[in-house]
């Protein structure tokens, strides 16, 4: 995954990453950051072949990434986001 860092964007994550206690390198952050994968799990529904079910699922994140996130404050959610319903397959 390709993270684009704008030169604003940069100055900010380097100043909050600082104040964290965790460098200046906003690019190292973004790498280990980004290495935290999610998917949609797309299921049909049984009653309705033409609609299906859309799940955001995240994978936890490793030792190092929960230390990182937790250092910035972050917190990563359970679920993303209440299932949503598609009509189009």
């Amino acid at each position: 995954m390709g993270i684009g860092l704008r030169p604003q964007r940069g100055k900010t994550l380097e100043q909050w990453q600082r104040r964290a206690g965790l460098g200046n390198s906003p690019r190292t952050i973004l790498d280990e950051i980004g290495r935290i994968q999610s998917t949609d799990v797309v299921l049909p529904l049984a009653d309705n072949p033409g609609r299906e079910i859309r799940i955001r699922c995240v994978v936890r994140p490793d030792k190092a990434q929960a230390m990182l996130l937790d250092r910035l404050g972050l917190r990563l959610p359970e679920r993303l986001r209440a299932p949503s319903l598609v009509t189009t397959m």
